[in-house]
C-alpha cells in the first residue's frame, strides 16, 4: 500500500455523469491487480471530508485509471478534475479477484452493471493475457449507462450489452441476459461486479448452473483500511456467517461464501 499524494491526472474523460481519470502514479500502479481499489482524496478542503473509495478499472506499471459515476459532492470535484491536476491515492487497497493459468482456453463471463462495470476491464484483459475466453455481460438503464462498450471490445473482449429500456443490445436486466446465455451453454468461470440486487440475481443463476464465482461487493466506505467498521457484510466461514469489513477482507470474496440481503440466518 501506497499514499501518492501527487498522483498527476494524465487524462479526463466524460460521458454525461460517467467519467474517467488516467492518473499518473508508479507508487500504486505498479502493485496494482483487478478488483482492488483505491481511497481518493478529491480535495484539500475539509468539505467533503473523507476519501472516496474507486475501483481501479485498470492499471499499468506508471498509471491507474478511474472509472466512475457522479453520486454526490465527492465524484462531483473528481469529475472537474483535469490534465495537470494532481490527486492524493491511497492504495492499491483489498483483495482482488482471483487469477491462475488454469483458466487459459476457459469460458469466462464478466457481468457488470452501471459503474459496477469499472474493475472488469483490468480483469478482462488480465484474463485474455491468461489465454481465457471472456465475454463481458454489460448492462444498464439505458445506452447512456455502457459507455466503455467500444473500449471493451478494442482490448479484444467481447461485448454482450443489454439495457433496461432496449435502446442497446438485449432488453432487460443483465441478470436477464445472463439467464439467456446460459439456455445457449455454460460458462466455467463467473466474476461479477454492481447492485447487491443485481449481483444477488446473477449469484442465484450462477449457482444453479454449478459456474464456480467470485463477487465484488460495493459498500460505503469511511476509511478503506478496516478501521471504521463503515462497510460490512454478511459473509460465511467455516464456523458459520457474519459481518465482516469489506474493505479489508475484500472486496472479492467467492460466491459460496457470500450471504445475499435477505438470505435466511
Amino acid at each position: 500500500m501506497a499514499i501518492d499524494r501527487q498522483a498527476k491526472v494524465l487524462e479526463a474523460e466524460s460521458w454525461g455523469d460517467y467519467h474517467l481519470l488516467r492518473v499518473g502514479s508508479p507508487a500504486v500502479g505498479r502493485d496494482a491487480r483487478p478488483g482492488q481499489f483505491v481511497m481518493v482524496k478529491a480535495c484539500e478542503t475539509t468539505v467533503p471530508l473523507l476519501r472516496r473509495p474507486l475501483s481501479l478499472h485498470d492499471a499499468g506499471p506508471s498509471t491507474v485509471d478511474l472509472f466512475f459515476r457522479t453520486a454526490g459532492e465527492g465524484t462531483r470535484v473528481l469529475s472537474r478534475k483535469r490534465p495537470g491536476e494532481t490527486l492524493d491515492l491511497l492504495g492499491p487497497l483489498g483483495k482482488g479477484y482471483t487469477l491462475s493459468g488454469r483458466l487459459k482456453g476457459r469460458k469466462t463471463w464478466l457481468v457488470g452493471g452501471g459503474r459496477g462495470i469499472a474493475p472488469l476491464y483490468f480483469l478482462g484483459r488480465e484474463l485474455l493475457a491468461l489465454g481465457a475466453k471472456v465475454a463481458v455481460l454489460y448492462g444498464g438503464r439505458s445506452r447512456d449507462d455502457l459507455p466503455l462498450v467500444d473500449e471493451f471490445e478494442s482490448a479484444g473482449l467481447a461485448v454482450l450489452p443489454s439495457t433496461d429500456d432496449g435502446s442497446l443490445g438485449f432488453h432487460g436486466l443483465v441478470s436477464e441476459l445472463l439467464r439467456r446465455e446460459l439456455g445457449r451453454g455454460r460458462a466455467d468461470r463467473l466474476y461479477a461486479c454492481g447492485p447487491d440486487a443485481m449481483m444477488k440475481a446473477v449469484a442465484g443463476l450462477a449457482d444453479a448452473a454449478g459456474i464456480p464465482a467470485e463477487y465484488s461487493l460495493e459498500a460505503m466506505m469511511g476509511c478503506g483500511i478496516g478501521a471504521c467498521w463503515g462497510c460490512v457484510h454478511r459473509i460465511r466461514d467455516v464456523s458459520g456467517d457474519g459481518w465482516v469489513k469489506i474493505c479489508e477482507e475484500g472486496p472479492v470474496f467467492p460466491g459460496e461464501r457470500v450471504v445475499w440481503e435477505g438470505s435466511p440466518r
